[in-house]
């Protein structure tokens, strides 16, 4: 168990900041996810923890030690990279027990140490098989094994799964997570995949071209993005621009009622707080798909202005192409400047062809 502390951290490539000014408090057990796009910054930080890069400023502390600038070997880390990095020329055992070799443990040390590390990865009993006769889910259990039989105080993953299927990395990602509660170890995930984070994490870090842009438990981040930028990254979401003037958010189809000073805003609606009915008016907003996705179907509207809508619907709804519908939403955010405005439940006054809306 340990703890990690990151205060004020930035990296600099010649003219490009790829962190800038990053804090993160990491508690005992915890699992972090760092997540964005690519070029966020997110496995710069990583490898800055790691020691494989070296921080422009800023200090990393695990459990009160200062190790910024110590080398990798030196720190109580253990990474596991996208590749793999696997030694293809030793087999499985080897790999394991290259670390604890370093180390000079006695043999019999070795062989338990990398036995139940084996164990713990579902790989009991692959000792004496060659790298290259695993398949990737394989390889990436051996890379998992071989950091944690060093047993680390922080254990490092660097989007371990991003070159497996989907059906593998869910399950894996599963395991992990299931190995991870049971040791109880520290932990930092780097991914950009959204549902990734949503399932793993105890927190996740939303990161944008270096900074943070919002710290939360994952269904704080869903149901509370603070950023617009949030907002479009965890999960699906509908955004439509338009003016508030006189305190009223005025769009064609949805006019809402906001305390808010009057200016241009972004109106945000999840697919699943929105809600669909027929309308016999052609003045009206128009289905362009339907997709049945067996839980649910998801709908594609066009509103009179061409601005598009995704709206999720019972999956024993039917909804066909070219059909006039109308709008009403249960639950919005609005933003400025990229910055939470207001946010609230809807009462919703339906009026032929469009939506009315008030703030309760």
């Amino acid at each position: 168990m340990a703890r990690l502390k990151i205060e004020s951290l930035r990296k600099s490539f010649a003219a490009t900041t790829a962190v800038d000014d990053f804090s993160l408090d990491v508690g005992d057990g915890e699992l972090v996810c760092l997540l964005g796009p690519s070029g966020s910054g997110k496995s710069t930080i990583l490898r800055m923890i790691g020691g494989f890069e070296q921080p422009t400023s800023g200090m990393i502390r695990i459990d009160g030690q200062d190790v910024t600038r110590l080398s990798p070997e030196r720190r109580p880390t253990g990474m596991v990279f996208q590749s793999h990095a696997l030694w293809s020329h030793m087999n499985v055992f080897n790999n394991i027990a290259f670390g604890l070799k370093l180390r000079s443990l006695s043999r019999g040390e070795i062989q338990r140490k990398v036995d139940q590390a084996l164990e713990l990865v579902g790989l009991a009993g692959y000792g004496h098989r060659q790298t290259f006769q695993l398949s990737g889910g394989q390889q990436q259990r051996v890379a998992l094994a071989r950091s944690l039989v060093l047993e680390p105080k922080i254990l490092l993953l660097d989007e371990p799964f991003a070159s497996l299927d989907q059906h593998l990395r869910e399950r894996l990602r599963e395991e992990v997570r299931d190995i991870q509660q049971r040791l109880g170890i520290t932990t930092l995930f780097v991914t950009h995949g959204q549902d990734e984070a949503l399932a793993m994490a105890d927190r996740i870090v939303v990161l944008r071209n270096g900074q943070c842009e919002q710290v939360d438990a994952p269904d704080v981040l869903y149901r509370n993005p603070q950023t617009e930028f949030v907002a479009g990254f965890i999960g699906q979401m509908n955004f439509l621009s338009a003016n508030v003037e006189g305190g009223r958010f005025r769009h064609p189809d949805f006019t809402l009622d906001v305390e808010v000073q009057d200016g241009p805003a972004v109106l945000a609606l999840r697919p699943e707080a929105l809600r669909l009915e027929p309308s016999d008016s052609p003045d009206a907003a128009g289905v362009t798909r339907a997709t049945d996705f067996g839980s649910h179907i998801m709908v594609d509207v066009e509103l009179r202005d061409g601005a598009r809508l995704k709206v999720m619907t019972a999956p024993d709804a039917r909804w066909q192409k070219g059909q006039t519908v109308r709008l009403a939403a249960s639950a919005f955010a609005l933003y400025r400047q990229n910055r939470l405005l207001a946010r609230g439940g809807l009462p919703v006054e339906t009026v032929e062809g469009r939506s009315r809306h008030a703030l309760a």
